[in-house]
Protein backbone atom coordinates (compact mmCIF):
# COMPACT_ATOMS: atom_id res chain seq x y z
CA UNK A 1 0.00 0.00 0.00
CA UNK A 2 1.63 3.10 -1.10
CA UNK A 3 1.67 6.17 1.07
CA UNK A 4 -1.38 9.19 0.66
CA UNK A 5 -1.79 12.58 1.63
CA UNK A 6 -5.13 13.33 3.23
CA UNK A 7 -6.75 16.66 4.54
CA UNK A 8 -9.12 16.18 7.67
CA UNK A 9 -10.92 18.75 9.87
CA UNK A 10 -8.28 21.25 7.67
CA UNK A 11 -5.04 18.90 8.59
CA UNK A 12 -3.07 17.49 6.02
CA UNK A 13 -2.56 13.97 7.17
CA UNK A 14 0.02 11.05 5.92
CA UNK A 15 -1.92 7.86 5.65
CA UNK A 16 -2.09 4.61 3.19
CA UNK A 17 -4.31 3.15 0.47
CA UNK A 18 -6.59 1.10 1.57
CA UNK A 19 -7.74 2.72 5.23
CA UNK A 20 -11.29 3.81 5.81
CA UNK A 21 -11.89 7.34 7.14
CA UNK A 22 -13.01 6.49 10.18
CA UNK A 23 -9.75 4.70 10.62
CA UNK A 24 -7.37 7.71 9.44
CA UNK A 25 -9.81 9.87 11.73
CA UNK A 26 -8.99 7.22 14.91
CA UNK A 27 -4.99 7.70 14.27
CA UNK A 28 -5.07 11.25 13.41
CA UNK A 29 -6.84 11.42 17.41
CA UNK A 30 -10.40 12.84 15.87
CA UNK A 31 -13.46 10.67 17.11
CA UNK A 32 -16.47 10.00 14.42
CA UNK A 33 -19.29 8.56 17.00
CA UNK A 34 -19.94 4.78 15.35
CA UNK A 35 -23.09 2.01 16.46
CA UNK A 36 -23.10 -0.50 14.23
CA UNK A 37 -18.97 -0.90 13.19
CA UNK A 38 -17.36 -3.01 15.26
CA UNK A 39 -13.92 -3.85 14.32
CA UNK A 40 -13.19 -7.55 12.94
CA UNK A 41 -16.76 -7.88 13.03
CA UNK A 42 -18.99 -5.72 10.98
CA UNK A 43 -17.98 -3.24 8.33
CA UNK A 44 -21.39 -2.48 6.48
CA UNK A 45 -22.13 1.00 6.96
CA UNK A 46 -25.83 -0.22 7.61
CA UNK A 47 -26.54 2.33 10.46
CA UNK A 48 -24.88 5.83 8.83
CA UNK A 49 -24.14 6.81 12.25
CA UNK A 50 -20.79 7.55 11.24
CA UNK A 51 -21.52 10.04 8.32
CA UNK A 52 -18.83 13.07 7.20
CA UNK A 53 -18.70 15.28 4.40
CA UNK A 54 -15.79 14.46 1.69
CA UNK A 55 -15.49 17.16 -1.01
CA UNK A 56 -16.93 16.55 -4.16
CA UNK A 57 -19.23 13.99 -3.24
CA UNK A 58 -22.99 14.17 -4.14
CA UNK A 59 -23.81 12.48 -0.36
CA UNK A 60 -22.74 11.97 2.77
CA UNK A 61 -20.35 9.20 3.45
CA UNK A 62 -20.15 6.33 5.64
CA UNK A 63 -16.53 6.67 7.11
CA UNK A 64 -16.19 3.17 8.29
CA UNK A 65 -16.53 1.67 5.14
CA UNK A 66 -15.02 4.63 2.57
CA UNK A 67 -11.63 4.31 1.36
CA UNK A 68 -9.46 7.34 1.46
CA UNK A 69 -7.84 8.46 -1.43
CA UNK A 70 -4.87 10.75 -1.97
CA UNK A 71 -5.66 14.54 -2.01
CA UNK A 72 -8.84 13.54 -0.44
CA UNK A 73 -10.58 16.55 1.63
CA UNK A 74 -13.08 15.34 4.46
CA UNK A 75 -14.86 17.37 7.27
CA UNK A 76 -15.79 15.41 10.33
CA UNK A 77 -17.73 17.75 12.38
CA UNK A 78 -19.27 20.14 9.53
CA UNK A 79 -23.05 21.09 10.21
CA UNK A 80 -24.32 19.31 7.42
CA UNK A 81 -22.43 16.05 8.71
CA UNK A 82 -23.59 16.98 12.38
CA UNK A 83 -27.34 17.14 11.54
CA UNK A 84 -27.12 13.80 9.63
CA UNK A 85 -25.98 12.10 12.64
CA UNK A 86 -28.47 13.67 14.97
CA UNK A 87 -31.74 13.16 12.72
CA UNK A 88 -30.23 9.35 12.33
CA UNK A 89 -29.66 8.61 15.81
CA UNK A 90 -33.14 10.40 16.45
CA UNK A 91 -34.97 8.07 13.79
CA UNK A 92 -33.19 4.70 15.67
CA UNK A 93 -34.63 6.19 19.02
CA UNK A 94 -38.12 6.19 17.34
CA UNK A 95 -38.22 2.64 17.15
CA UNK A 96 -36.64 1.89 20.25
CA UNK A 97 -38.54 0.92 23.93
CA UNK A 98 -37.07 3.96 26.06
CA UNK A 99 -37.46 1.97 28.94
CA UNK A 100 -33.96 2.85 30.03
CA UNK A 101 -34.50 3.58 33.66
CA UNK A 102 -35.37 -0.25 33.98
CA UNK A 103 -33.25 -1.67 31.19
CA UNK A 104 -29.99 -4.13 32.01
CA UNK A 105 -27.82 -1.88 29.78
CA UNK A 106 -28.81 1.25 31.52
CA UNK A 107 -25.69 3.67 31.95
CA UNK A 108 -23.99 1.08 29.87
CA UNK A 109 -25.24 1.89 26.58
CA UNK A 110 -24.02 2.79 23.32
CA UNK A 111 -26.79 4.21 21.80
CA UNK A 112 -27.69 6.40 25.23
CA UNK A 113 -24.12 7.47 25.04
CA UNK A 114 -24.63 8.47 21.27
CA UNK A 115 -27.94 10.32 22.58
CA UNK A 116 -25.61 12.20 25.16
CA UNK A 117 -23.15 13.27 22.32
CA UNK A 118 -25.14 14.28 19.99
CA UNK A 119 -27.66 16.26 21.80
CA UNK A 120 -30.89 13.96 21.14
CA UNK A 121 -33.51 14.90 24.04
CA UNK A 122 -36.62 15.03 22.72
CA UNK A 123 -38.97 12.14 20.79
CA UNK A 124 -38.07 14.03 17.23
CA UNK A 125 -40.91 11.15 15.65
CA UNK A 126 -43.58 9.57 17.28
CA UNK A 127 -45.78 6.66 15.64
CA UNK A 128 -45.77 2.74 15.00
CA UNK A 129 -43.27 0.80 16.04
CA UNK A 130 -41.81 -2.67 14.47
CA UNK A 131 -44.16 -5.53 16.83
CA UNK A 132 -41.82 -6.52 18.97
CA UNK A 133 -40.30 -10.36 20.37
CA UNK A 134 -39.56 -11.29 23.81
CA UNK A 135 -38.23 -14.76 24.32
CA UNK A 136 -37.15 -15.21 27.82
CA UNK A 137 -37.96 -19.35 27.59
CA UNK A 138 -34.25 -20.52 27.44
CA UNK A 139 -32.04 -20.37 31.08
CA UNK A 140 -29.49 -18.50 29.43
CA UNK A 141 -30.44 -15.53 26.51
CA UNK A 142 -33.29 -13.39 26.54
CA UNK A 143 -33.78 -11.73 23.48
CA UNK A 144 -35.97 -8.16 23.53
CA UNK A 145 -36.31 -6.92 19.76
CA UNK A 146 -37.97 -3.46 21.39
CA UNK A 147 -34.53 -2.65 22.28
CA UNK A 148 -32.73 -4.25 18.68
CA UNK A 149 -31.02 -0.91 16.80
CA UNK A 150 -30.46 -3.53 13.62
CA UNK A 151 -26.42 -3.03 13.96
CA UNK A 152 -26.03 -6.73 12.43
CA UNK A 153 -23.34 -7.18 14.87
CA UNK A 154 -24.92 -10.52 17.02
CA UNK A 155 -25.72 -11.52 13.19
CA UNK A 156 -21.55 -11.38 12.62
CA UNK A 157 -20.87 -12.88 15.90
CA UNK A 158 -22.93 -15.76 15.46
CA UNK A 159 -21.72 -16.15 11.85
CA UNK A 160 -18.26 -15.26 11.29
CA UNK A 161 -16.27 -16.19 14.22
CA UNK A 162 -18.67 -19.07 15.84
CA UNK A 163 -19.53 -20.22 12.10
CA UNK A 164 -23.38 -20.88 13.16
CA UNK A 165 -25.45 -18.77 11.99
CA UNK A 166 -28.55 -19.11 14.00
CA UNK A 167 -28.92 -15.09 14.55
CA UNK A 168 -29.82 -13.08 10.91
CA UNK A 169 -32.46 -10.57 9.97
CA UNK A 170 -35.59 -11.48 8.83
CA UNK A 171 -38.56 -9.53 6.99
CA UNK A 172 -38.14 -6.54 4.88
CA UNK A 173 -38.57 -2.71 5.36
CA UNK A 174 -40.48 -1.58 8.77
CA UNK A 175 -41.14 -5.20 9.51
CA UNK A 176 -37.27 -5.87 9.90
CA UNK A 177 -36.14 -7.90 13.09
CA UNK A 178 -33.20 -10.07 13.93
CA UNK A 179 -33.82 -13.41 15.46
CA UNK A 180 -34.14 -17.32 15.13
CA UNK A 181 -35.26 -18.39 12.16
CA UNK A 182 -39.06 -17.87 11.60
CA UNK A 183 -38.61 -15.79 14.63
CA UNK A 184 -38.33 -19.29 17.05
CA UNK A 185 -36.88 -19.12 20.32
CA UNK A 186 -33.17 -19.31 20.89
CA UNK A 187 -34.51 -22.68 23.28
CA UNK A 188 -36.25 -24.16 20.29
CA UNK A 189 -32.71 -23.77 17.37
CA UNK A 190 -29.33 -24.27 16.79
CA UNK A 191 -27.71 -22.14 19.42
CA UNK A 192 -25.12 -23.23 21.79
CA UNK A 193 -26.04 -20.36 24.25
CA UNK A 194 -22.54 -19.22 24.25
CA UNK A 195 -23.09 -15.36 24.83
CA UNK A 196 -21.07 -14.18 22.26
CA UNK A 197 -24.00 -12.43 20.86
CA UNK A 198 -25.05 -11.08 23.93
CA UNK A 199 -21.30 -9.20 24.61
CA UNK A 200 -21.24 -6.97 21.16
CA UNK A 201 -24.98 -6.07 22.02
CA UNK A 202 -24.41 -2.47 21.92
CA UNK A 203 -27.76 -2.17 23.45
CA UNK A 204 -29.94 -3.97 25.55
CA UNK A 205 -31.71 -6.35 23.03
CA UNK A 206 -29.75 -10.10 24.22
CA UNK A 207 -28.72 -10.40 27.67
CA UNK A 208 -28.30 -13.29 30.28
CA UNK A 209 -31.62 -14.07 32.31
CA UNK A 210 -30.33 -12.93 36.10
CA UNK A 211 -30.34 -15.01 39.04
CA UNK A 212 -28.94 -12.63 41.35
CA UNK A 213 -32.53 -12.16 43.77
CA UNK A 214 -32.09 -16.19 43.68
CA UNK A 215 -28.88 -15.37 45.30
CA UNK A 216 -30.23 -12.95 47.75
CA UNK A 217 -33.32 -14.44 48.49
CA UNK A 218 -30.93 -17.53 49.52
CA UNK A 219 -28.61 -15.35 51.73
CA UNK A 220 -31.38 -14.59 53.84
CA UNK A 221 -32.67 -17.93 54.13
CA UNK A 222 -31.85 -18.86 57.91
CA UNK A 223 -32.61 -22.88 56.68
CA UNK A 224 -29.82 -22.48 53.86
CA UNK A 225 -26.07 -23.31 54.06
CA UNK A 226 -24.83 -21.13 51.00
CA UNK A 227 -21.44 -22.22 49.60
CA UNK A 228 -20.07 -19.88 46.86
CA UNK A 229 -17.43 -20.92 43.91
CA UNK A 230 -15.85 -18.84 41.43
CA UNK A 231 -14.22 -19.58 38.47
CA UNK A 232 -10.42 -18.77 37.27
CA UNK A 233 -11.65 -16.45 34.22
CA UNK A 234 -13.93 -13.91 36.47
CA UNK A 235 -10.66 -12.62 38.57
CA UNK A 236 -9.05 -11.44 35.31
CA UNK A 237 -12.74 -9.45 34.48
CA UNK A 238 -14.73 -8.59 37.89
CA UNK A 239 -12.45 -5.62 38.18
CA UNK A 240 -13.64 -4.11 34.95
CA UNK A 241 -16.92 -3.60 37.01
CA UNK A 242 -15.17 -0.95 38.83
CA UNK A 243 -13.34 0.71 36.45
CA UNK A 244 -10.09 -0.99 36.36
CA UNK A 245 -8.04 -1.66 34.27
CA UNK A 246 -8.52 -4.72 31.50
CA UNK A 247 -6.95 -7.61 32.68
CA UNK A 248 -6.30 -6.68 36.54
CA UNK A 249 -6.29 -9.65 38.48
CA UNK A 250 -8.51 -9.17 41.89
CA UNK A 251 -8.42 -12.57 43.18
CA UNK A 252 -7.96 -10.83 47.10
CA UNK A 253 -10.40 -8.39 46.33
CA UNK A 254 -13.13 -10.63 45.08
CA UNK A 255 -12.94 -13.10 47.96
CA UNK A 256 -13.47 -9.94 50.54
CA UNK A 257 -16.55 -8.95 48.61
CA UNK A 258 -18.22 -12.59 48.46
CA UNK A 259 -17.49 -12.65 52.07
CA UNK A 260 -18.94 -9.06 52.88
CA UNK A 261 -21.85 -11.04 50.96
CA UNK A 262 -22.38 -13.13 53.70
CA UNK A 263 -21.81 -16.58 51.94
CA UNK A 264 -21.56 -19.12 54.20
CA UNK A 265 -18.18 -20.58 52.67
CA UNK A 266 -15.81 -18.96 50.34
CA UNK A 267 -14.34 -21.51 47.39
CA UNK A 268 -12.66 -21.11 44.29
CA UNK A 269 -13.69 -23.18 41.55
CA UNK A 270 -9.87 -23.96 40.84
CA UNK A 271 -10.63 -26.88 43.57
CA UNK A 272 -12.90 -28.32 40.96
CA UNK A 273 -10.88 -27.69 37.79
CA UNK A 274 -7.50 -29.96 39.69
CA UNK A 275 -10.39 -32.48 40.27
CA UNK A 276 -11.20 -32.61 36.99
CA UNK A 277 -7.33 -33.01 35.49
CA UNK A 278 -7.32 -35.83 38.06
CA UNK A 279 -10.20 -37.66 36.50
CA UNK A 280 -9.72 -36.27 32.87
CA UNK A 281 -5.73 -36.66 32.83
CA UNK A 282 -6.41 -40.02 33.90
CA UNK A 283 -8.99 -40.75 31.81
CA UNK A 284 -6.87 -39.73 28.43
CA UNK A 285 -4.09 -42.01 29.95
CA UNK A 286 -6.53 -44.89 29.91
CA UNK A 287 -7.36 -44.64 26.48
CA UNK A 288 -4.14 -43.69 25.45
CA UNK A 289 -2.38 -46.93 27.27
CA UNK A 290 -6.03 -49.21 26.89
CA UNK A 291 -6.99 -48.55 23.35
CA UNK A 292 -9.94 -46.46 23.79
CA UNK A 293 -12.18 -43.80 21.80
CA UNK A 294 -9.26 -41.75 20.26
CA UNK A 295 -9.27 -38.71 20.06
CA UNK A 296 -10.75 -37.79 23.39
CA UNK A 297 -12.03 -34.39 23.38
CA UNK A 298 -12.52 -32.01 26.42
CA UNK A 299 -15.65 -31.59 27.91
CA UNK A 300 -15.64 -28.54 30.39
CA UNK A 301 -17.31 -26.18 27.84
CA UNK A 302 -21.34 -26.46 28.13
CA UNK A 303 -21.71 -24.17 24.85
CA UNK A 304 -19.35 -26.45 23.42
CA UNK A 305 -21.43 -29.45 24.77
CA UNK A 306 -24.98 -28.31 23.54
CA UNK A 307 -22.99 -27.56 19.84
CA UNK A 308 -21.97 -31.91 19.45
CA UNK A 309 -25.24 -32.37 21.03
CA UNK A 310 -26.52 -31.15 17.94
CA UNK A 311 -24.27 -30.96 15.38
CA UNK A 312 -22.10 -33.95 15.99
CA UNK A 313 -23.90 -36.39 17.98
CA UNK A 314 -21.77 -39.47 16.09
CA UNK A 315 -18.59 -38.06 17.86
CA UNK A 316 -19.84 -38.01 21.36
CA UNK A 317 -18.04 -41.46 22.64
CA UNK A 318 -14.88 -39.28 21.52
CA UNK A 319 -16.10 -36.68 24.31
CA UNK A 320 -14.55 -36.86 27.93
CA UNK A 321 -16.64 -37.91 30.41
CA UNK A 322 -16.29 -35.44 33.00
CA UNK A 323 -18.29 -32.91 34.24
CA UNK A 324 -16.66 -29.94 34.24
CA UNK A 325 -15.41 -28.14 37.24
CA UNK A 326 -18.19 -26.14 38.88
CA UNK A 327 -20.72 -29.44 38.12
CA UNK A 328 -17.82 -31.23 39.87
CA UNK A 329 -17.43 -29.18 43.14
CA UNK A 330 -21.43 -28.99 43.69
CA UNK A 331 -21.31 -32.38 43.57
CA UNK A 332 -18.51 -32.94 46.02
CA UNK A 333 -20.06 -29.75 48.50
CA UNK A 334 -23.22 -31.61 48.32
CA UNK A 335 -21.57 -35.43 49.29
CA UNK A 336 -18.11 -35.31 50.75
CA UNK A 337 -18.26 -31.69 52.38
CA UNK A 338 -21.94 -32.24 53.94
CA UNK A 339 -20.89 -35.50 54.94
CA UNK A 340 -17.44 -34.14 57.18
CA UNK A 341 -19.53 -31.15 58.31
CA UNK A 342 -22.74 -32.92 59.26
CA UNK A 343 -24.66 -31.06 57.01
CA UNK A 344 -27.81 -32.14 55.04
CA UNK A 345 -27.26 -31.62 51.64
CA UNK A 346 -30.88 -30.73 50.79
CA UNK A 347 -29.78 -27.24 52.52
CA UNK A 348 -27.48 -26.55 50.69
CA UNK A 349 -27.41 -24.16 48.06
CA UNK A 350 -24.35 -23.97 45.77
CA UNK A 351 -23.49 -20.77 43.86
CA UNK A 352 -21.55 -20.26 40.90
CA UNK A 353 -19.70 -17.48 39.47
CA UNK A 354 -18.95 -17.80 36.21
CA UNK A 355 -17.65 -16.13 32.77
CA UNK A 356 -19.72 -18.23 31.17
CA UNK A 357 -24.01 -17.57 30.66
CA UNK A 358 -23.96 -21.01 29.12
CA UNK A 359 -23.44 -22.90 32.77
CA UNK A 360 -27.08 -21.25 33.43
CA UNK A 361 -28.02 -24.04 30.73
CA UNK A 362 -25.80 -26.67 32.09
CA UNK A 363 -26.86 -26.47 35.58
CA UNK A 364 -30.19 -27.39 34.51
CA UNK A 365 -29.23 -30.59 32.44
CA UNK A 366 -30.98 -33.72 33.86
CA UNK A 367 -27.21 -35.35 33.97
CA UNK A 368 -26.53 -32.85 36.55
CA UNK A 369 -29.57 -33.28 38.93
CA UNK A 370 -29.12 -36.60 41.32
CA UNK A 371 -31.38 -39.56 42.25
CA UNK A 372 -32.87 -37.16 45.18
CA UNK A 373 -33.58 -34.53 42.85
CA UNK A 374 -30.54 -32.23 43.87
CA UNK A 375 -28.90 -30.81 41.15
CA UNK A 376 -25.13 -30.35 41.41
CA UNK A 377 -25.38 -26.22 41.29
CA UNK A 378 -28.62 -24.57 42.40
CA UNK A 379 -27.55 -20.74 40.69
CA UNK A 380 -25.16 -19.12 38.57
CA UNK A 381 -24.32 -15.52 38.00
CA UNK A 382 -21.89 -14.22 35.51
CA UNK A 383 -19.43 -11.75 36.33
CA UNK A 384 -21.26 -8.72 35.45
CA UNK A 385 -24.33 -10.07 37.64
CA UNK A 386 -21.48 -10.68 39.89
CA UNK A 387 -20.60 -6.91 39.63
CA UNK A 388 -24.30 -5.52 39.99
CA UNK A 389 -24.78 -7.71 43.65
CA UNK A 390 -21.55 -6.07 44.90
CA UNK A 391 -22.73 -2.89 43.99
CA UNK A 392 -26.47 -3.68 44.86
CA UNK A 393 -25.22 -4.12 48.55
CA UNK A 394 -23.31 -1.05 48.90
CA UNK A 395 -19.27 -2.72 48.81
CA UNK A 396 -16.53 -0.10 48.17
CA UNK A 397 -14.57 -2.70 45.91
CA UNK A 398 -11.81 -1.17 44.73
CA UNK A 399 -10.89 -0.20 47.96
CA UNK A 400 -11.14 -3.78 49.41
CA UNK A 401 -8.32 -5.52 51.40
CA UNK A 402 -6.94 -8.64 49.83
CA UNK A 403 -8.53 -12.07 51.40
CA UNK A 404 -8.29 -15.63 50.99
CA UNK A 405 -10.44 -18.30 49.97
CA UNK A 406 -11.51 -20.47 52.95
CA UNK A 407 -9.26 -23.60 53.00
CA UNK A 408 -10.94 -26.07 55.05
CA UNK A 409 -11.54 -29.39 52.56
CA UNK A 410 -11.90 -27.19 49.23
CA UNK A 411 -9.59 -24.35 49.40
CA UNK A 412 -6.88 -25.39 47.57
CA UNK A 413 -5.81 -25.19 44.24
CA UNK A 414 -2.87 -25.69 41.98
CA UNK A 415 -1.67 -22.81 39.12
CA UNK A 416 -3.26 -25.90 36.65
CA UNK A 417 -6.37 -25.03 38.10
CA UNK A 418 -5.79 -21.37 37.32
CA UNK A 419 -5.26 -21.81 33.82
CA UNK A 420 -8.59 -23.84 32.88
CA UNK A 421 -9.65 -19.86 31.99
CA UNK A 422 -7.25 -19.46 29.37
CA UNK A 423 -7.58 -20.94 25.69
CA UNK A 424 -5.38 -23.98 25.96
CA UNK A 425 -5.35 -23.97 30.10
CA UNK A 426 -7.74 -27.12 29.73
CA UNK A 427 -5.06 -29.26 27.62
CA UNK A 428 -1.78 -27.76 29.43
CA UNK A 429 -3.06 -28.63 33.31
CA UNK A 430 -4.12 -32.20 31.66
CA UNK A 431 -0.68 -32.90 30.25
CA UNK A 432 0.98 -31.59 33.02
CA UNK A 433 -0.72 -34.39 35.23
CA UNK A 434 -0.92 -37.03 32.05
CA UNK A 435 2.85 -37.03 31.63
CA UNK A 436 4.09 -37.39 35.17
CA UNK A 437 1.71 -40.33 35.17
CA UNK A 438 2.85 -41.89 31.73
CA UNK A 439 6.30 -41.46 32.70
CA UNK A 440 6.55 -42.03 36.38
CA UNK A 441 8.13 -38.92 36.93
CA UNK A 442 7.58 -35.46 38.56
CA UNK A 443 8.72 -33.35 35.54
CA UNK A 444 10.18 -30.43 36.65
CA UNK A 445 8.90 -28.62 32.89
CA UNK A 446 5.21 -27.64 32.81
CA UNK A 447 4.73 -25.30 30.15
CA UNK A 448 3.72 -25.93 27.36
CA UNK A 449 3.52 -22.71 24.91
CA UNK A 450 3.07 -23.89 22.45
CA UNK A 451 -0.75 -24.22 22.95
CA UNK A 452 -0.85 -20.92 24.66
CA UNK A 453 -2.29 -17.63 23.17
CA UNK A 454 -5.42 -16.23 21.20
CA UNK A 455 -4.11 -16.97 17.25
CA UNK A 456 -6.17 -19.67 16.04
CA UNK A 457 -5.70 -23.33 15.83
CA UNK A 458 -3.26 -24.20 18.16
CA UNK A 459 -0.87 -27.68 17.30
CA UNK A 460 1.95 -29.76 19.72
CA UNK A 461 3.40 -32.90 19.80
CA UNK A 462 4.28 -34.00 22.76
CA UNK A 463 6.64 -37.09 23.81
CA UNK A 464 6.51 -38.86 26.67
CA UNK A 465 8.88 -41.72 26.88
CA UNK A 466 7.72 -44.21 24.19
CA UNK A 467 4.36 -42.55 23.75
CA UNK A 468 4.13 -39.61 21.50
CA UNK A 469 0.92 -37.66 21.45
CA UNK A 470 -0.41 -35.25 19.23
CA UNK A 471 -2.75 -32.35 20.53
CA UNK A 472 -4.55 -29.31 19.36
CA UNK A 473 -6.57 -26.15 20.81
CA UNK A 474 -9.47 -24.93 19.34
CA UNK A 475 -11.77 -22.07 20.56
CA UNK A 476 -14.76 -21.44 18.90
CA UNK A 477 -16.86 -23.45 16.60
CA UNK A 478 -15.60 -22.00 13.36
CA UNK A 479 -12.55 -23.65 14.46
CA UNK A 480 -13.77 -26.89 15.85
CA UNK A 481 -15.67 -27.56 13.01
CA UNK A 482 -12.30 -28.45 10.73
CA UNK A 483 -11.19 -30.80 13.53
CA UNK A 484 -14.78 -32.60 13.81
CA UNK A 485 -14.50 -33.48 9.76
CA UNK A 486 -11.07 -34.79 10.31
CA UNK A 487 -12.21 -36.98 13.18
CA UNK A 488 -15.73 -37.96 11.16
CA UNK A 489 -13.37 -39.08 7.98
CA UNK A 490 -11.24 -41.12 10.16
CA UNK A 491 -7.95 -38.82 9.43
CA UNK A 492 -7.45 -37.24 12.30
CA UNK A 493 -3.84 -37.25 13.80
CA UNK A 494 -4.29 -36.13 17.19
CA UNK A 495 -4.55 -37.71 20.50
CA UNK A 496 -6.08 -35.09 22.63
CA UNK A 497 -7.87 -32.16 21.58
CA UNK A 498 -9.30 -28.97 23.63
CA UNK A 499 -12.42 -27.46 22.40
CA UNK A 500 -13.76 -24.45 24.01
CA UNK A 501 -16.66 -22.79 23.13
CA UNK A 502 -15.52 -19.06 23.52
CA UNK A 503 -13.48 -17.52 21.04
CA UNK A 504 -10.13 -17.02 23.26
CA UNK A 505 -11.54 -19.48 25.82
CA UNK A 506 -13.54 -17.92 29.32
CA UNK A 507 -11.41 -15.11 29.58
CA UNK A 508 -14.30 -13.96 26.61
CA UNK A 509 -16.95 -15.96 28.05
CA UNK A 510 -20.27 -15.12 26.91
CA UNK A 511 -20.54 -13.75 30.97
CA UNK A 512 -17.98 -11.34 31.48
CA UNK A 513 -17.54 -7.63 31.57
CA UNK A 514 -18.76 -5.81 28.60
CA UNK A 515 -15.66 -4.16 26.83
CA UNK A 516 -16.32 -1.15 25.02
CA UNK A 517 -16.86 -0.88 20.96
CA UNK A 518 -13.99 2.09 21.53
CA UNK A 519 -11.86 -0.26 23.03
CA UNK A 520 -12.59 -3.47 20.57
CA UNK A 521 -12.11 -0.47 17.57
CA UNK A 522 -8.49 0.28 19.17
CA UNK A 523 -7.71 -2.88 18.78
CA UNK A 524 -6.48 -3.45 21.87
CA UNK A 525 -5.67 -7.38 22.94
CA UNK A 526 -8.55 -7.54 25.74
CA UNK A 527 -7.95 -11.19 25.61
CA UNK A 528 -4.32 -11.82 26.37
CA UNK A 529 -4.67 -8.97 28.92
CA UNK A 530 -7.31 -11.16 30.61
CA UNK A 531 -5.30 -14.44 29.95
CA UNK A 532 -2.19 -12.51 31.09
CA UNK A 533 -3.43 -11.94 34.92
CA UNK A 534 -4.44 -16.26 34.72
CA UNK A 535 -1.06 -17.42 33.69
CA UNK A 536 0.97 -14.36 36.30
CA UNK A 537 -1.22 -16.24 38.91
CA UNK A 538 -0.13 -19.74 37.93
CA UNK A 539 3.87 -18.94 37.83
CA UNK A 540 3.04 -17.23 41.62
CA UNK A 541 1.62 -20.61 42.74
CA UNK A 542 3.71 -23.10 44.81
CA UNK A 543 2.01 -26.13 43.50
CA UNK A 544 1.16 -26.22 39.48
CA UNK A 545 -0.22 -29.53 39.28
CA UNK A 546 -3.56 -30.69 40.00
CA UNK A 547 -2.34 -34.32 41.76
CA UNK A 548 0.16 -32.09 43.79
CA UNK A 549 -2.90 -30.71 45.73
CA UNK A 550 -2.95 -31.97 49.02
CA UNK A 551 -6.80 -31.80 49.26
CA UNK A 552 -7.28 -33.43 46.15
CA UNK A 553 -4.85 -36.36 47.46
CA UNK A 554 -6.83 -36.31 50.84
CA UNK A 555 -10.36 -36.58 49.04
CA UNK A 556 -9.38 -39.56 47.23
CA UNK A 557 -7.94 -41.30 49.97
CA UNK A 558 -11.03 -40.58 52.60
CA UNK A 559 -13.59 -40.37 49.88
CA UNK A 560 -13.34 -41.70 46.34
CA UNK A 561 -10.56 -43.94 46.48
CA UNK A 562 -8.50 -43.75 43.22
CA UNK A 563 -8.96 -41.27 40.10
CA UNK A 564 -11.92 -42.63 37.84
CA UNK A 565 -12.90 -45.37 40.66
CA UNK A 566 -16.96 -46.55 40.61
CA UNK A 567 -17.67 -43.62 42.98
CA UNK A 568 -15.96 -40.99 40.87
CA UNK A 569 -17.84 -41.77 37.85
CA UNK A 570 -20.87 -41.81 39.98
CA UNK A 571 -20.35 -38.09 41.50
CA UNK A 572 -17.73 -37.22 39.00
CA UNK A 573 -19.07 -38.02 35.30
CA UNK A 574 -22.04 -37.45 32.63
CA UNK A 575 -23.45 -39.17 30.13
CA UNK A 576 -24.51 -37.17 26.34
CA UNK A 577 -27.51 -37.19 23.79
CA UNK A 578 -28.23 -36.58 20.47
CA UNK A 579 -30.55 -33.67 20.31
CA UNK A 580 -32.39 -31.85 17.67
CA UNK A 581 -31.36 -28.76 15.68
CA UNK A 582 -34.78 -27.25 16.00
CA UNK A 583 -37.62 -27.74 18.17
CA UNK A 584 -40.82 -27.37 16.19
Amino acid sequence: MGKIKVTINNRVVETYEGKTILEVAKENGIHIPTLCYLKNYTGTGACRVCQVEVEGARNLCASCVYPVRDGMVVKTNSKRALDARRRVVELIVSNHSKDCLSCIRNTNCELQRLCQELGVREDAFKGEKTVPTFDNFSDTIVRDTSKCVLCGRCVEACKKHQGLGVLNFMNRGFKTKVGPIFDMSMKDVNCMQCGQCVNVCPVGALFEKEEIHKVIDALNDPEKYVVVQTAPAVRASLGEEFGMPIGSRVTGKMVHALKLLGFDKVYDTNFGADLTIMEEAYELVHRVTEGGKLPMITSCSPGWINYIEKNHPDLLDNLSTCKSPHMMFGAIVKSYFAEKNNIDPKKICVVSIMPCVAKKTEKERPQMINEEGMKDVDIVLTTRELGKLIRMFGIDFTNLKDEEFDQDLLGEYSGAGVIFGASGGVMEAALRTAADVLTGEDLVEVDYHNIRGERGLKEATIRLDDITMHVAVAHSMKLAEPLLKEIEEGKSPYTFIEIMGCPGGCVNGGGQSYIRASIRNSGFDYLTARAKALYDEDMSLPVRKSHKNSQIQKLYTDYLDMPNSPKAHHLLHTTYAKKEKYNR
